[in-house]
């Protein structure tokens, strides 16, 4: 049973001088991190003093609770007091984070839709499995398990921008609720009809601005919900400093929706709906140019079109095309990019070692073949970015044939290997388009999936399953019951020496440091892995003699933010003496301007008699370390 940390939460916040001294609260990896309005009015010597808590430190703005490996389970008592809190530590608190902008923009739309992969793959695989019951002549109107089957797949698509919301205010910092109200806004059921009865009036202004909505509305879309909370996150966050405590509950969320939403639909729809008439006339032009160039052009473009939401741009046009001339061309390049997919993401799962990327990859691999490829892109390729220009490339390369073949669609909608009978001339009979149309899903599969194999799988998650790169302990140092070995190469450095008090004074726990020399940290014995902060900068082991272990790479390593770590484990894995447990980079830290020291803690020392270490200055991999006397 978890323990009960509300006494001890209720005494924090009291004694750092109650919730309305409170800025906001987030925790790292064994400390609640406050920011506070007046620092004088925290009982600092009480707080040392106070049972549960390991010590405070004042540091960096931040009025810090040293908990320890708990320090999550206090994290949410404290915030069930009222406390404003904003998470862990993570990538979002480093707003100075170098890169191009193409990279910081994929880590983003990752970011957001990682939470949610394995829902959206499910709902991608229903999907097909929809689309498999329509292909035998079921339907909403003479079946009630495909009315059913086909909420449950479509609806977390059409409602998209409220998962969005959701996880993009966690990343941009923002009231989750407030965000989800935005959400909901974007995608109310009767926007787009009162919009239309608005334009027929020519009543749609706000001050003097046109309220439209881009075609199809705000369903399904990915950026426009992003952007919203973005928006609404630096207002939110500009509103708390003027607002009085009395009243912030309400009236925060309350202006934040008041300026936030109407800036969404005045400021976002006309920009989605600019891009989509230029984008419209471009595409126009170039057929009219060339078909083949347009097939190029539209096919390589069509997977980020649809990120965007532009692929808007087009698709009206050719459901005019062809309700008036019961054909048409218009989206014949983009019938085909979801197996340039399939294709990629078939060679991805043969070749990583990778076990957490194989699992998503199978449901986005499954659901790309029924022409659902959002689990596909934005839950392995997009983040991995070598696969989607692959996938990009050939989808060009595929698009440019299919035009090329005076292929012609006379009908909309169909995806994946449904779309095919949408190819054939039903007043003909003539099956030409279908054949060449199936042959090019052949060849779009075929064609990604060697180029794929023939290419470097980047790594993901950095857990991958091998153990040939593992650094092995000799057998001569294999491990003893209390014995721990080394975990990194570096100069032996006395806790006591360690430049932060909580460690040097032994708050956290008996033990010893090193100085890196390497950046590679591996298992000093056979363990339990119990903790590994999101910014990979500190990990927890359980060995299977009861020691509870603490390595914390560098001092305040966690303002990195995760920059230059990499980790090989996850919570909950069983690792052996010797295997690689995090890589980072030695550079990177000393760059920031932060000591690369890295204490090594038994964190559950009471337990044990004493704690003896190594009087070795200079130690490497597998070398003795220290010695738990039970």
């Amino acid at each position: 049973m978890a323990k009960d940390y509300s006494e001890l939460a209720k005494d924090i916040v009291a004694h750092v001088g109650g919730k309305e001294n409170v800025v906001d609260l987030r925790h790292c990896v064994t400390r609640l991190r406050f920011r506070l309005k007046d620092e004088a009015k925290a009982d600092t010597d009480y707080l040392k003093q106070r049972e549960g808590v390991v010590t405070v430190v004042k540091a960096g703005g931040q009025y810090q609770v040293v908990i320890g490996n708990h320090v999550p389970d206090v994290y949410a008592a404290v915030l069930a007091q009222g406390v404003s809190g904003v998470g862990e530590v993570d990538a979002v608190d480093n707003q100075a984070e170098k890169g191009n902008l193409f990279d910081r923009f994929v880590d983003l739309v990752s970011g957001i839709f990682q939470p949610f992969l394995g829902p959206l793959a499910a709902a991608g695989i229903i999907k097909g499995i929809v689309a498999i019951m329509g292909a035998q002549g079921l339907s909403a109107d003479n079946n009630a398990l495909y009315v059913i089957l086909n909420a449950a797949g479509d609806g977390f698509f059409q409602y998209l921008p409220l998962m969005i919301s959701l996880t993009a205010a966690r990343k941009f910092k923002l009231n989750e609720f407030t965000a989800l109200a935005i959400g909901a806004a974007l995608v109310y059921p009767t926007l787009s009809s009162s919009v239309d009865v608005l334009s027929k009036a020519n009543l749609n202004h706000v001050f003097g601005i046109p309220f439209t909505l881009p075609t199809g509305g705000y369903l399904s879309t990915v950026m426009p919900a992003i952007l919203a909370i973005w928006v609404a996150s630096h207002i939110e966050k500009a509103v708390r400093k003027v607002i009085p405590d009395v009243v912030k509950l309400f009236v925060v969320p309350f202006v934040t929706l008041l300026i936030s939403v109407p800036l969404t639909f005045l400021v976002v729809g006309p920009v989605a709906n600019l891009a989509s008439d230029g984008l419209s006339s471009f595409f126009q032009a170039i057929m009219n140019f060339s078909p083949i160039l347009y097939g190029l052009v539209l096919g390589a473009m069509w997977q980020v079109m649809v990120m965007f939401g532009l692929h808007w741009a087009i698709v009206p046009l050719a459901i005019l095309d062809t309700a008036t001339k019961g054909q048409s061309s218009i989206l014949v390049p983009a019938l085909l990019p979801n197996f340039t997919q399939t294709g990629v993401l078939l060679a991805i799962m043969l070749k990583t070692r990778e076990q957490k990327v194989k699992s998503v990859a199978m449901p986005a691999f499954i659901s790309s073949i029924f022409g659902v490829t959002e689990p596909a892109i934005y839950g392995v390729t997009l983040p991995m970015r070598t696969p989607f220009i692959i996938s990009c490339a050939v989808s060009g390369l595929i698009g440019a044939y299919m035009m090329f073949a005076n292929v012609i669609g006379y009908s909309v909608g169909a995806l994946g290997v449904f779309l095919y009978p949408s190819l054939v001339n039903s007043k003909t009979g003539d099956m030409s388009g279908m054949y060449v149309a199936i042959m090019a899903s052949i060849a779009a599969v075929v064609i990604a999936f060697l180029i794929q194999y023939f290419v470097p799988v980047p790594t993901l998650y950095g857990n991958p399953d091998t153990k040939k790169e593992e650094p092995v302990i000799p057998k001569a140092k294999e491990l003893q019951s209390n014995i721990l070995a080394s975990p990194m190469i570096g100069k032996v450095v006395k806790l006591a020496d360690v430049p932060d008090e909580v460690f040097a004074s032994g708050a956290m726990g008996a033990g010893i440091a090193i100085d890196p020399t390497d950046g590679i940290v591996v298992a000093p014995a056979n363990a339990e892995v119990t903790l590994l902060f999101p910014t990979k900068h500190a990990i927890g082991l359980k060995t299977e003699d009861g020691l509870e272990l603490l390595i914390h790479v560098g001092m305040d390593t966690v303002s990195l933010a995760g920059k230059g770590f990499k980790s090989f484990v996850e919570v909950g894995n069983t690792v052996q003496a010797g295997q690689k447990l995090l890589e980072f980079d030695v550079n990177t830290i000393k760059e920031a301007g932060l000591p690369v020291i890295a204490p090594i803690v038994i964190t559950n020392s009471a337990d044990f008699k004493d704690i003896l270490t190594t009087q070795e200055s200079r130690i490497d991999v597998g070398d003795y370390l220290l010695t738990v006397v039970k």
